[in-house]
């Protein structure tokens, strides 16, 4: 199968990469492609004909691939990433948000809404029975 991004789609919509991420970003432009397309199956939708139906789409699909490789890049490997941390002194006080908590490949719902892969849900439900 296909993937929907190169390194050199990275570099050009994100930024220049060093030797040893290259290497990373290959591998993971394999598994996001592949865990973009599960996510498509899941609500019963195929991501390559949708592309094919639409060539404008495989923009959007290199958009968000290169969206989750760039932030997967950007999550620390030797210790957990944080985007807010706080300190206190005399108090002890510790507190902080983590960029993915938990770690591993991360897609988001946004993301998945510019796929049009998220369902809306609707449903009646009748509280007092049938007459």
């Amino acid at each position: 199968m296909t993937v929907f991004a190169t390194i050199e789609d990275v570099e050009l919509l994100w930024r220049t990469l060093k030797s040893d991420e290259k290497v990373r970003t290959a591998e993971l432009i394999q598994v996001i492609s592949d865990s973009l397309r599960e996510e498509a199956f899941k609500v019963g939708k195929d991501l390559d004909v949708m592309i094919e139906q639409r060539p404008s789409f495989q923009n959007v699909v290199k958009s968000v691939t290169v969206d989750v490789v760039a932030r997967t890049l950007m999550t620390s490997t030797d210790q957990e990433p944080m985007t807010q941390f706080a300190e206190g002194a005399m108090g002890y006080s510790v507190s902080g948000s983590y960029l993915i908590p938990g770690g591993g490949l991360f897609i988001k719902n946004s993301e998945l809404n510019r796929l049009g892969l998220r369902r809306q849900r609707f449903g009646v439900i009748t509280l007092y029975g049938e007459d």
